[in-house]
């Protein structure tokens, strides 16, 4: 508490370099890191529910995300490739 206090008594922040934009709060960067942070979390409450409120063993509940994540990866494909070779033109 001290160190904090004699931090900014005696103007010791005025010597430290400001973060660069690209670390910024608003940055893309941590704009991307807050929402996958967030994604987790909505995960995490996914899999309690489903494993408290319905009842779904835990391994069922890894099935289901399992499957989510197979079948998200084959639509991101698909539209990858469809996008690649100009199907939507």
């Amino acid at each position: 508490k001290a160190d904090f206090i004699n931090f900014i008594s005696e103007r010791e922040w005025k010597s430290i370099e400001p973060v660069s934009s690209w670390f910024g709060p608003s940055s893309f960067l941590m704009s991307s890191m807050s929402a996958l942070f967030q994604f987790s979390m909505w995960i995490r409450h996914c899999h309690g529910y489903l494993t408290e409120s319905v009842g779904m063993p835990v391994w069922g509940s890894y099935a289901v995300f399992a499957l989510a994540t197979l079948g998200s990866a084959l639509i991101l494909g698909l539209v990858s490739e469809a996008l690649e070779t100009n199907w939507f033109v």
